[in-house]
This record gives structure tokens, sequence and C-alpha cells, in this order.
């Protein structure tokens, strides 16, 4: 009996929840299909982070402050704009091609090492002249002209400053802004400095720049070669910690990005100089830029630039890749042209996330002229201190090379800390 009254209470319980519905207050509710289980799961993973803004695509913070002024552009080939974006394809446009379409009054460009276009060689004499899209007269600052003159700057009210850094101490973009921010200090001219990703920037490592060695290719003193900044935020550093040796600072604004973090992997658009042609260059640039100092080709005279070190006097026994350099785009007389170079492939290397000195330290031991090897003002010029070169002659390991970078890496830091504007 109790059995029967059971059922029958459970029956009626059922029929009143199928006529009422199952959830107080809808009506027809209907359980959901497999594929919007997935649409609903896909709403509650982690959404893909929001696509990187940057300065130069904040057009509505900068615009205003270019109206009716007369405008100079430092800029190169790096230098653009997200004009339109699809998830097959993104189509840019230069930035000065950008602010003549907005009817910004550009007088004149100032273009860094390798020149508006992106043409010339690295340490080529880039000489003036005019772009032939615009018509607009374009100032090298490069070779014998690397600061602005006072009558190249005349007439002019403010300077945009909009180049692609790879985060690397001796990359010459970064002084290339000094000269400009020193100059403009000194004539009064504001600075905008659109602010771009560093494809480096994710650490800061390398050997540190001593005041006895500063130059073109390092010109701030405590400096690492990997300085984990972006181009926006070191511009911010110099003005600040006096670096411009000026008498007042450089009116500076920095457009930042939107949604940047250093973290982030970011994919440069096109080579920010002729011989980084892709993403793998630019993160072996740190490693491999030192190689320039020494008689090791690194790429230059071959589409792997960069991505490979070689010489006709590495042992072929243990340096198996082979490779000739020649003549091309970027490099008109590269090392050992037409020789055969026995080398180290490194275009499947994992990313690093250090300065990683191997290759030229194994490459000096196993060297058949070593006296030949290091060319040793330019080593030191790209180092930053003449010790480095003198701890791979001792066989320093990279561990106790590295170990005497730390206090040096310790207090650059703690001065970064002062001028990041991105997590």
């Amino acid at each position: 009996m109790a059995f029967r009254l059971f059922k029958s209470t459970f029956f009626l319980v059922f029929v009143i929840s199928i006529s009422c519905g199952n959830t107080p207050g809808t009506k027809n509710q209907s359980l959901p299909s497999p594929e919007s289980q997935n649409d609903a799961l896909s709403k509650t993973q982690t959404p893909e982070p929001a696509p990187i803004v940057l300065g130069a695509n904040r057009t509505e913070v900068y615009l205003p402050l270019l109206k009716d002024k007369k405008v100079a552009v430092v800029g190169n080939p790096s230098s653009l704009i997200l004009k339109t974006s699809s998830s097959s394809e993104k189509v840019y446009t230069h930035i000065v091609d950008s602010l003549v379409a907005h009817q910004i009054n550009i007088v004149k460009v100032f273009s860094p090492e390798h020149g508006f276009r992106g043409t010339a060689d690295a340490g080529e004499a880039v000489k003036d002249g005019k772009d032939p899209k615009t018509g607009l007269p374009v100032i090298s600052l490069y070779g014998n002209n690397k600061k602005p003159k006072p009558e190249q700057l005349a007439g002019v009210d403010v300077i945009v400053f909009d180049i692609q850094d790879v985060g690397v101490r001796f990359y010459t973009y970064i002084a290339t802004l000094h000269y400009v921010m020193q100059a403009a200090a000194e004539a009064s001219i504001p600075v905008i400095v659109l602010d771009r990703p560093n494809p480096n920037g994710s650490y800061v490592d390398g050997p540190i720049m001593e005041a006895a060695h500063t130059s073109f290719l390092g010109m701030h003193a405590g400096v690492p070669l990997v300085h984990g900044m972006t181009i926006g935020e070191y511009a911010q550093m110099m003005n600040q910690e006096g670096w411009l040796e000026t008498a007042r600072r450089a009116k500076l604004t920095v457009v930042a990005m939107q949604n940047y973090a250093h973290d982030l992997a970011y994919s440069l658009p096109v080579r920010p100089s002729p011989n980084l042609p892709n993403d793998q260059s630019i993160m072996l640039y740190p490693s491999l830029g030192l190689c320039e100092g020494t008689t090791l080709n690194a790429g230059r005279g071959t589409e792997m630039q960069f991505q490979v070190i070689g010489s006709p006097f590495l042992p072929q026994e243990q340096y198996t890749f082979s490779y000739t350099p020649q003549p091309n785009f970027g490099s008109k007389n590269p090392k050992f042209k037409g020789e055969t170079c026995n080398g180290l492939d490194l275009r499947m290397l994992p990313k690093l996330q250090k300065v990683d000195l191997h290759f030229i330290i194994d490459a000096y031991r196993n060297y058949e002229k070593k006296a030949e090897f290091f060319n040793t003002k330019n080593f030191t010029a790209h180092a930053g201190t003449a010790q480095l070169q003198q701890q791979i002659e001792s066989g320093a390991s990279m561990q106790e090379i590295r170990t005497s970078w730390q206090d040096g890496l310790d207090a650059f830091k703690a001065l970064r800390q002062k001028y990041v504007l991105y997590p």
C-alpha cells in the first residue's frame, strides 16, 4: 500500500513538473544541443587576448597634437600603421602616407641607418634625398650627420618618431632617438614617440655597457645588451635620467600601446632592417649580433642572416653545415664572400630567453686562426666592455661570464622598473 502511494505521488509530481517547466519563471525550456553545449563551454574558456593596438594606430591621441603644425617624421620602412585587418590578411600603410591622408602638414622626413626605404647596408653612408612617393625631403641621420642640425629643424613645430626597435642595445635606432630628442630639447621642439612592441622584451640580460666604451652602438652606461623595454619606455628613461645631457629635458609625449605586455609574442610585419628577415633572426640577434666584432660570418650574404654562423676556419668535422656568402640585399660585401663557410644552422633553434654565448665561445675554442678571431675595437663596442673578450680568451665558462653580469643587471632592472608602461 505504501509502495502504491509512493508511486502515485511520484507520478503526480512528474506530471506537474512537465506542465510547469523545469525552471521557475521559464517556458518551453529544452535541453541544449551538443553544439550549443560546446558553444557555452567555449565562452567559459579563457578568451583570446585582445589584439595589440600600436601607438601609430591611436590616431585619436596624436592627430590633435599635429593639427595646424609643421611636422617632421623620423621613420623607416617599419613605420607602419595597420589599415585593415581580417582573419586572412592585414593591410598596412606607412605612417607618412597616413598623416598625409589626414592632411597633416609634413615638411620633412628624417631617416636612420639603412635609410628611409631601408635598402642600405649596415654601416653604409646614407645620403639626403627626396621620397619618390610623396616628394618630401629626406634627411639622413646616419654617417656624419647623426644629430639633426639647428638649420634642419628650422620651421619644424613637432617631431613624430615612429621606428620599430628590437630591444638590443647595439641596434642603432635607440641612438638615433637619443640624438633626435637631444636636438629637439635644445630647440624646444616637442617629440611624440609612437610606441611599438619589443620582440625581445620578455627578458633583461647580457654584458653591461661601461662608460669608457659608449658609442653609437651603445650610448648609455649601465644598460645591458638586452634591456627589455619598448622604445617609448626607453625614451622616458633617457629623458628623465638626464642621459640627453641637455640643459632642459625634451618635451616628450609617448603614445602608449593598448593590450600589450612584455611577454607577449609579436611577429613583425616587415624587416626592421635589411639583415633581420624574420622572427628567428630577431630572436637570435642578441646572441649572434656580437659576431659582428669577430671574423665569424653571421649569415650576411645569405637569406639566413643571424640564423647561421660560419667561417672557412672552423673544422668541417665539427661544423658540418656549410654555406657560401654572396653579395645580396643589405650586404654588398659580406665576410668570406664566395668562400665556403663551415658552421652552425640555428634556424630551428627553440626560442631563447637569455643571451647565449655558447656559439661564439665554442667557435673561438675551435678556430684555426685564434689570433684573428676578434676585431677587438668592434667587439668591445658591441659588448660594451673589454672584459667579455678577455673572458672568452681565458676559457671562462658561460656561467662564469653570466655571474659577472649579475650586479649590473640587478641595478638596471631596478632603474627600468621606474619607466615601464606595460606589465
